[in-house]
């Protein structure tokens, strides 16, 4: 049986440059990383009429959607199980997040869809102050919210500023403010090479979310 393949996974909220470090660490790790965060699902896998699927912000605006996100998820993290099971190693980022009409306890229960597998948690964090400013310059290609002179941070950005990283239960954190994709991807892999070894999402299967302290 080949060694199980190592997790990555990026948690943090839209335009937190996640994606720059998938391609910074599949660019200059080691043999082949695969991409199956949630960019590659909404955009390709996730039917038109579900989106933004896995991507669904903060603040309950799609119930119906709600529905399907456990799921979703569940799905992906039994694709990304697997990978690592066939000997691949695997970098995914998210947007996880737990504020929806109720509580659905994904990042739980994704968490032990990994149990016995390597992974590593990063938060990756960004001040919203330079995520406007990247919204502002994706604006016309992707459809961002972007802010104004009388919204200068729209209710959307700072639903996910302050909901992406509930319970912040990470292995690594690293700030995009501060640091270029490169410098982030080398602190991930001195984070690897040089330990601790990986507890968060151990910790996470090993626990509800209420007892993981207030939300």
């Amino acid at each position: 049986m080949a060694e199980a393949g190592q997790i990555i996974i990026l948690n943090g909220a839209p335009r937190s440059g996640k994606s720059s470090i998938v391609h910074a660490i599949q660019e200059n790790f080691a043999g082949p990383w695969m991409n199956l965060g949630v960019d590659a699902h909404v955009e390709h896998i996730t039917p038109r009429r579900y989106r933004p699927g896995i991507g669904l912000r903060p603040g309950a605006e799609r119930p119906d959607i709600e529905l399907l996100i456990p799921g979703f998820f569940a799905a992906l993290y039994e694709s990304i199980a697997a990978h690592s099971r066939l000997g691949l190693n695997v970098v995914a980022d998210f947007g996880h997040h737990d504020a929806y009409s109720k509580p659905l306890n994904v990042l739980v229960d994704c968490a032990r869809r990994l149990d016995g597998l390597p992974v590593l948690f990063v938060g990756v964090r960004c001040s919203i102050e330079v995520i406007l400013e990247r919204r502002a310059r994706s604006a016309a290609e992707k459809g961002y919210v972007t802010g104004s002179r009388d919204d200068p941070a729209p209710l959307p950005v700072r639903l996910w500023q302050q909901a992406v990283h509930k319970p912040g239960v990470y292995d690594l954190e690293v700030d995009t403010s501060l640091l270029s994709p490169a410098q982030c991807a080398d602190a991930i892999g001195e984070r690897l090479r040089q330990g601790p070894q990986p507890t968060a999402f151990q910790k996470l299967s090993n626990s509800s979310l209420s007892a993981l302290g207030p939300l």
